[in-house]
């Protein structure tokens, strides 16, 4: 048993990770449910050693030395993995998100042919939000490359780390990735706005700087995407917000009412058959009433505007998890367990 193998093996069951940690069996992720490789031996952590520290080079090396843990992406065949390497208790652990070779579209993804609009926007904020795992980077990276393919524009990322690589298409796409490009997202946002970008992708708005910055470059004319972990799009707002000082709060209000363009919630559910999992999403865009309760600090009346603004592009998540159950996508069960608001998917599934 060696890497490769185990990184074959990863490829062919179509698993999103693979995880190695001493002590245990090697283990994937299938449709969100964990695998333990039982036909396989359980992990040394001489064995875990050897093998992940062979993935490092002499500064990726000294990086996981001096901080107990590192991200990277390795190439492997037409692959890439999202590579976090760290320590336990058993010794150096390993965690591998596979990247599909291919980028696919917003249709073969399965999601909402409005998405297409996020495409068309010349300047503000667009997020996408959720979960670890629930597909975030593949949508961002579908909506990055169909402007890539379709206009001439300069799209600058930095990620941690690089996940997608994007083919040439019209535009020019400058990647960066932290340790790699860069030595920190602050200094490589502050030059992104001497880079002459039409788009800035930042793979992660994670802590005040960088949302900071997201904010800030956004509000100077371009156009930004993001991700956040939150399960709402009222919670990304709420957590924008939140990050910031007590006194730069309303501030900040009126700046994200202003720049805010459109926020999607987006989890993967289990499709009827068991066999794959499928998007559900909410759909949040920054109408007049959206900006109005962001400004005076009322988010907690957007559960009710997504509820009522169905003709205007707004779609509750409880909503779209009926309307899965509606065409057969979906069962009940799962969109009962799925839920985040218990009382509206009640409703929706009488």
């Amino acid at each position: 048993m060696d890497i490769n193998q185990l990184l074959d093996f990863t490829i062919e069951k179509q698993a999103s990770d693979l995880h190695l940690v001493p002590g245990f069996f090697p283990s994937i992720r299938i449709n969100g449910q964990l695998t333990h490789l039982k036909q396989l031996e359980i992990l040394t952590a001489e064995f875990a050693k050897t093998t992940l520290v062979s993935l490092l080079n002499d500064a990726q090396k000294e990086n996981l030395v001096a901080n107990k843990e590192i991200d990277f992406g390795y190439e492997y065949k037409s692959y890439r993995f999202r590579v976090n390497l760290y320590l336990t208790r058993t010794g150096l652990s390993g965690s591998f998100r596979l990247i599909g070779s291919k980028i696919r579209t917003i249709e073969e993804l399965s999601l909402p042919n409005s998405l297409h609009n996020f495409t068309k926007f010349n300047q503000g904020l667009v997020l996408i939000t959720g979960p670890t795992g629930e597909g975030k980077s593949t949508t961002i990276a579908a909506l990055i490359n169909e402007i890539n393919q379709n206009s001439a524009k300069h799209i600058i990322t930095v990620e941690d780390p690089i996940e997608y690589v994007f083919p040439i298409g019209r535009s020019i796409i400058s990647q960066r990735e932290l340790h790699q490009d860069t030595h920190s997202w602050t200094v490589a946002l502050r030059s992104a706005l001497r880079e002459d970008p039409d788009i800035v992708m930042i793979g992660e708005m994670r802590d005040y700087e960088t949302i900071q910055a997201a904010l800030t470059i956004a509000e100077t004319g371009h156009l930004v995407f993001s991700t956040l972990h939150t399960g709402s799009t009222p919670e990304a707002i709420n957590r924008i917000i939140d990050v910031f000082p007590s006194h730069q709060q309303n501030q900040v209000r009126s700046q994200l009412a202003e720049i805010l363009k459109a926020v999607v919630a987006q989890r993967l559910v289990i499709n009827t058959q068991g066999t794959g999992r499928i998007p559900a999403l909410e759909i949040l865009y920054n109408i007049p009433s959206i900006a109005s309760v962001i400004r005076e600090g009322k988010t907690h009346l957007i559960d009710n505007i997504l509820e009522t603004e169905e003709t205007q592009g707004l779609l509750i998540f409880e909503k779209y998890l009926a309307a899965l159950v509606q065409k057969g996508l979906i069962t009940r069960e799962t969109a009962f367990a799925c839920s985040i608001r218990p009382e509206e998917i009640k409703k929706f599934l009488k």
